[in-house]
């Protein structure tokens, strides 16, 4: 069954809205597609093989290893060079 029309025997015309009302609405919508996006994305995931997703965890867990290791030489570095120009 198809909802009424907005000019239907049931409906009037639209209500005028505030503008915080429009934003509201606004926002909703861009939260239901982003929702959507969200759901196709793990439709796609929950397809994918456990193997490959284990593998690309790896890959990124040695990516962020590496990371946090040049990040922490980094500041031993200028903590170093602080201490030695004191």
């Amino acid at each position: 069954m198809d909802p009424p029309t907005p000019g239907g025997a049931l409906l009037g015309p639209p209500p005028e809205l505030s503008p915080i009302e429009q934003e509201v609405l606004e926002e909703y919508e861009r939260l239901a597609e982003n929702m959507k996006k969200l759901a196709t994305l793990l439709d796609h995931l929950a397809s994918r093989p456990t193997a490959e997703i284990m593998d690309g965890l790896r890959d990124l867990e040695r990516k962020a290893s590496l990371v946090f290791t040049l990040l922490k030489t980094s500041v031993y570095s200028i903590v170093l060079q602080q201490e030695m120009g004191m």
